[in-house]
C-alpha cells in the first residue's frame, strides 16, 4: 500500500446514505481551512435523485444527489473518495461498487458489524487494485486543515481546540475513532499538531493496518515523526514491528498498545472492539507495547506517560533542527446554525407564522391547548374539534351537536347541484380525489351554498338596528339585493325544507335563545306573501342560528360575534359539509368506472 498522501485541500467524496449533520461537519471544516470547494461532491441516496441543501460557510448551496454509485461516480469524474455510512447489511455490497469504479481511490467504511467474509475480499480487491480501504467501523480520517471523512474529531470546538484546522508535523494512526479524538487533542497539546490522522477501525479485519498508514507516513515530507495507538488483540501491531526491525521507518514512532489491564481479570476480557480480544500472550498489550520497544519505537511505561514520551520525541526533533514548529494561524469563525444558536440564547429571530390553535411540538398534538389523548379519552366528537379549532374554547355539548347536526343536513344535495356535477365531471375525467373536491368546491359562493355568511351578516345587522320585516326585506329590495337565506329553487311555503326544521326544532329545544332565527321566521312570513317559493332555505336557517349560538351561549363578546361573522366561519361550516358529499360523489364515480363525460347535444341551444 505504502505511497504517500491521500487527501489534499483539493480532494472531494461521494458520500453514500445521505446523513446531514457529517457531511454538514465535512463542509463547515471545509470552510474553517479556508477550501475553496467543497469537499462533499455528491450524494448517492439509492432510490432518490435531486439536490440536498446545505451550508458552506454563510452560503447556502444545493449538492447533487444520486441514486445510484456509478451515477454518482460519473456525475462526479474528479470525486475520488467514497465515504459509507451504510448499515453493516449494506455496508460491503456499496463499498465493494464504489471499488470497482475506476475514479473511487479509497473507500471508508463507517459501519460496524460487516460480516469477516465480505470485509476480507473488500481487502483483497482493494489491494489487487492499489486502492485503500478505511474500516469498517472506523470514524474515518483527517488531513489537518484540507480534508476529513465524516464525524472525524468531532465538534468545530473540538477541531479548533486539537488546531486541526492547519497541518502540522505529526502523523498518527489507531484503532480506535473515540480515542483518535483524545490523542488529537494530547497531540496538540504538546506539538505543532497532527498532519494526517487515521483511525483504521476496531474491526478484527480492518481494511487498511497500523504499519500500512505507518509505512505511507514515512513518504509523506511534512509529517516528522508518528503516534501509534493500538490495542490488545490480533498481530496488526507486529507488523509495524516487523518494519521498524527492516529500517522501513526511518523517522520517529511514539506507540502504546491499550488493554495492559487485561491481565489483572481471570478470565477473558472483551474491550468495546470487536479485534481487543487478546487470544493469546503475544496479542497481549503487554507483549506488543515490549516488541514495539525492542524494535526501537518510544514506548512509556504506562498511557498516562504517553502524553510525556510525544512531547520529548517532538521537543528532540526541534532541537535538532528537524522540524520547525508551524506557526499558529487564526481560523474564520464559522457561522452558528440558526436553530443552535437561539437554543443558546445567542440570538433572537422572529418567527413567520403564528399560530393560535393547534401545537404539535410536545409528545402529543394539541388543539387549543387540550392534549390530544384528552379529546379522545372524554369522547369529544367532531364539534368539539370544531369548537376547539375554530373557536379555540370548548363549546356547551348542544353548541357542538348543533354544529354536527349542520354537518350532516349539509353532507351532500344530490348529484344534480353545481358542486356535485363538477365533482362528478372532473372525476369521470380520471382525475384524483383532490382535483375533484377542489372542483366541487370552487362553486360555492353566493349563489351556491355561501349565503350562509350573508344571511348571518344581513340578519344580524336588521335585527340588531330592530327593522321590521317590511323595513329590512323593503330596504333589500331598493338596493337590489336579494334577501341571502330566503328562497328555494323546489321548496315552497306549503312544502318546506325538513332540514329548516330540524334545525329550528333543535334549537328551540336546546338553545336559551332564538332571538335572531325567530326574526327570521317573521322575515319569511312576510316574503311568503309575496311569493310562495320565498321560503327559508338552510343557509337562512344555520346562519340565523348560529348567532342565536353566538349570543346566547354567553362565551363570546360583541366584537368577537361580529368578527366571526366577518371573517366568514360560517361559510367554513358549509365547506366543510359539503366536502364530505363531494367525496363521496367522487369515490362513487371512480368505484362505478364512469367514462369520460359529454354533455349530451340536445341539452344545448346551439344559435347565432
Amino acid at each position: 500500500m505504502a505511497t504517500g498522501q491521500l487527501f489534499s485541500k483539493t480532494t472531494q467524496a461521494l458520500f453514500y446514505n445521505y446523513k446531514q449533520l457529517p457531511i454538514q461537519r465535512m463542509l463547515d471544516f471545509d470552510f474553517l481551512c479556508g477550501r475553496e470547494t467543497p469537499s462533499v461532491a455528491g450524494i448517492i441516496n439509492p432510490g432518490g435523485d435531486g439536490f440536498q441543501k446545505l451550508f458552506f460557510g454563510q452560503e447556502e448551496i444545493a449538492i447533487p444527489v444520486h441514486s445510484a454509485v456509478d451515477a454518482a461516480c460519473a456525475a462526479h469524474p474528479t470525486a475520488d473518495v467514497f465515504i459509507n455510512f451504510a448499515s453493516f447489511r449494506s455496508a460491503a455490497a456499496s463499498s465493494l461498487a464504489a471499488l470497482k469504479q475506476p475514479t473511487i481511490r479509497v473507500v471508508a467504511i463507517i459501519a460496524e458489524g460487516v460480516p469477516e467474509a465480505d470485509t476480507k475480499q473488500l481487502i483483497a480487491y482493494a489491494r489487487a487494485n492499489n486502492k485503500v480501504v478505511i474500516g469498517p467501523a472506523t470514524v474515518g480520517g483527517i488531513q489537518a486543515g484540507a480534508f476529513k471523512i465524516g464525524d472525524t474529531a468531532g465538534t468545530i470546538d473540538n477541531i479548533i481546540q486539537c488546531k486541526l484546522y492547519r497541518p502540522g508535523s505529526v502523523g498518527f494512526v489507531s484503532k480506535s475513532g473515540g480515542m483518535s479524538n483524545e490523542l488529537y487533542n494530547t497531540i496538540a497539546r504538546v506539538t505543532d499538531g497532527i498532519y494526517e490522522g487515521i483511525a483504521i477501525g476496531g474491526d478484527v479485519f480492518p481494511g487498511s493496518t497500523l504499519s500500512d498508514h505507518i509505512l505511507r507516513f514515512n513518504n509523506i515530507p511534512q509529517i516528522k515523526m508518528m503516534v501509534v495507538l493500538g490495542e490488545l488483540g490480533g498481530r496488526d501491531e507486529y507488523s509495524l514491528v516487523e518494519a521498524l526491525k527492516q529500517g522501513k521507518v526511518n523517522k520517529p514512532v511514539v506507540a502504546w498498545v491499550s488493554g495492559t489491564c487485561a491481565t489483572l481479570f481471570k478470565s477473558e476480557v472483551q474491550f468495546g472492539h470487536a479485534g481487543a480480544k487478546s487470544g493469546g500472550e503475544l496479542e497481549s498489550a503487554q507483549a506488543k507495547n515490549q516488541a514495539l520497544r525492542d524494535a526501537g519505537a518510544v514506548v512509556p511505561t504506562s498511557y498516562e506517560a504517553f502524553e510525556t514520551s510525544i512531547k520529548e520525541t517532538f521537543d528532540k526533533l526541534v532541537e535538532e533542527g528537524k522540524i520547525t514548529p508551524v506557526k499558529e494561524v487564526k481560523p474564520p469563525q464559522v457561522p452558528e446554525d440558526l436553530n443552535s444558536a437561539i437554543k443558546s440564547g445567542k440570538v433572537r429571530a422572529p418567527t413567520h407564522i403564528i399560530s393560535t390553535i393547534s401545537d404539535d411540538r410536545g409528545e402529543e398534538p394539541c388543539y387549543a391547548g387540550v392534549p390530544m389523548s384528552s379529546i379522545v379519552e372524554q369522547g369529544y366528537g367532531v364539534g368539539d374539534v370544531i369548537s376547539l379549532l375554530w373557536f379555540k374554547r370548548s363549546l356547551p355539548r348542544y353548541c357542538t351537536q348543533f354544529i354536527e347536526i349542520c354537518i350532516m343536513l349539509c353532507a351532500d344535495h344530490g348529484p344534480c347541484v353545481s358542486g356535485a356535477h363538477n365533482t362528478i365531471v372532473t372525476a369521470r375525467a380520471g382525475k384524483d380525489l383532490v382535483s375533484s373536491l377542489v372542483s366541487g368546491l370552487l362553486t360555492i359562493g353566493p349563489r351556491f351554498g355561501g349565503a350562509v355568511d350573508d344571511a348571518a351578516r344581513y340578519f344580524k345587522d336588521a335585527y340588531d338596528r330592530s327593522l321590521t320585516p317590511y323595513e329590512f326585506v323593503e330596504g333589500m329590495k331598493k338596493k337590489g339585493i336579494r334577501v341571502p337565506g330566503i328562497g328555494h329553487r323546489i321548496k315552497r311555503g306549503d312544502n318546506r325544507d325538513k332540514r329548516v326544521e330540524l334545525l329550528q326544532k333543535f334549537a328551540r329545544t336546546h338553545f336559551p335563545s332564538t332571538k335572531y332565527m325567530e326574526y327570521a321566521v317573521e322575515v319569511e312570513t312576510y316574503t311568503l306573501s309575496k311569493a310562495n317559493n320565498l321560503v327559508m332555505n338552510v343557509d337562512g336557517a344555520i346562519g340565523t342560528l348560529f348567532l342565536d349560538l353566538l349570543a346566547g351561549s354567553g362565551l363570546f363578546t360583541k366584537p368577537e360575534i361580529d368578527e366571526i361573522v366577518e371573517i366568514g366561519y360560517l361559510n367554513g361550516l358549509f365547506v366543510l359539509a359539503r366536502s364530505i358529499g363531494l367525496i363521496g360523489h367522487t369515490f362513487d364515480q371512480k368505484r362505478l368506472k364512469q367514462p369520460l363525460y359529454r354533455h349530451p347535444w340536445e341539452d344545448v341551444l346551439y344559435t347565432k
